[in-house]
């Protein structure tokens, strides 16, 4: 009696296992003969012998309990035995003490077999591989001599380089095709789901990877196609000002006024400030003078318009334009701006000009320019502070002579303020000796 009750809790407290599930459940019937036994052993065996993995495997069955002997290479199909002898009509109880075959040799045998399978799979497949094969790639080479093909994408593109991004798409779209017919003819679409699935974690990895220079790419792309300069164009970009050269795929070549090159990434230039002197021929310039506050102003500023307007670089539309800008302690300062054609006049000479002719006019009418005037307190030696006069408020004890008359100077001729070309002549030369690696053209919209 205490036996069988440490049984029953050794059961209840005990794993359960995958054999216990697998026992069979019901009555057991009062009357089991040997042609019984026999006839549920034929049964297992015969079922077991159409499976593979059981070749080992033995069956012995008395008075309805199955004991399973032997070994398996596969360990899984262990408790498939106990699943296959419960269903068994007449079993009572099952033994089960297969157990897997560690041997080598043994467990190689499938692996090579399941090769040779493969083997002459493959073989079956080849006349319908090559097949496909040859489909694929004649219609990715159809891809590779419609973009070979110049005429047409000379026509749509707006430039060389535009050209050369397009022939890459249809490359790709046409090595997707050639892709999705063989797959198609071998019945394997579906490797596309994972193909693709693959494809687009390796791009964004790569396009982590490459960030910058895919930014540079997209950034060429849009220049080239809204081209916010021209060759020989003057601009000024973030602070670096010179004549352009040419536009490439990676970078926007400048020539500064020394004549050094100036080579900015086109991300850059793209997000970049740009100031083009030379879309517009007209182009402003101005300078600021000090005038004496005790003067007459109204006069100094008729003064510079008159000069301004007489100097034949100075276009008369817009007109020139003067105006008292800041007063000073000392000093008013006036501003005086006029308009030149910077096509054909030098920009900087002819400011330079201006400047010098409006001086000697304005001291001719005695329009004081005065230079600031300081308060020296000398101390600590008993000497008298002395104020520095300027040049109209002398002290009794100078003496002041009379300057010699200077001459009345005379404006530089047109063609001594002519536009330098020596910059433009560099960037033409430049452009013949590198070549034709530029994505600047007369024929695309200007931004």
């Amino acid at each position: 009696m205490i036996r069988a009750i440490l049984l029953l809790l050794a059961f209840a407290v005990g794993p359960a296992t995958a054999q216990d599930a697998a026992q069979p459940s019901g009555s057991i019937s009062t009357t089991q003969d040997s042609r019984g036994d026999a006839a549920i052993e034929d049964r297992i065996e015969g079922i077991i012998a159409a499976l593979d993995g059981y070749g080992d495997v033995t069956v012995d069955v008395r008075e309805g309990i199955v004991t399973f002997s032997g070994d398996v290479l596969d360990p899984e199909n262990i408790p498939r035995l106990d699943e296959l002898a419960a269903r068994v009509d007449g079993v009572v109880a099952i033994e089960n003490d297969v157990s897997e075959n560690t041997d080598v040799a043994r467990r190689l045998d499938p692996v090579a077999d399941r090769f040779a399978e493969r083997g002459r799979q493959f073989l079956n497949y080849l006349p319908l591989l090559t097949i496909a094969v040859l489909v694929g790639v004649l219609v990715m080479f159809l891809g590779v001599v419609l973009a070979r093909w110049d005429w047409p994408w000379r026509k749509l593109a707006p430039n060389a380089f535009i050209g050369d991004v397009y022939r890459i798409i249809l490359r790709l779209v046409f090595v997707l095709a050639g892709i999705v017919v063989a797959l198609d003819i071998l019945n394997a679409t579906a490797i596309l789901t994972g193909l693709l699935g693959a494809a687009g974690i390796v791009g964004l990895a790569v396009g982590f990877a490459v960030r910058d220079t895919v930014e540079n790419f997209i950034a060429s792309v849009m220049l080239s196609l809204r081209q916010p300069f021209r060759p020989n164009d003057i601009v000024d970009i973030e602070g670096s000002m010179g004549s352009v050269i040419r536009l490439t795929s990676r970078a926007t070549i400048l020539l500064d006024p020394d004549g050094n090159h100036v080579r900015l990434p086109n991300s850059f230039v793209f997000k970049a400030k740009i100031i083009n002197y030379t879309r517009n021929a007209e182009r402003r310039f101005g300078f600021t003078l000090g005038i004496d506050p005790n003067d007459d102003l109204a006069q100094a500023k008729r003064i510079g318009l008159d000069t301004l307007a007489s100097l034949d670089f100075v276009l008369s539309d817009p007109p020139p334009q003067v105006w008292i800008a800041d007063s000073g302690d000392s000093t008013v300062s006036m501003e005086f701006y006029g308009w030149l054609n910077q096509r054909t006049t030098n920009y900087l000479m002819a400011r330079g000009e201006a400047v010098r002719m409006v001086m000697a006019a304005l001291t001719r009418a005695d329009i004081g320019l005065p230079e600031p005037t300081y308060r020296l307190n000398l101390s600590g030696g008993g000497l008298p502070v002395v104020d520095l006069p300027d040049a109209k408020n002398r002290p009794e004890g100078l003496v002041a002579t009379e300057a010699e008359a200077q001459p009345e100077p005379s404006p530089l001729d047109a063609e001594e303020v002519a536009a330098d070309r020596t910059i433009e002549r560099m960037v033409d030369d430049e452009r013949r000796t590198d070549g034709d690696d530029d994505l600047l053209s007369h024929v695309a919209p200007r931004e």
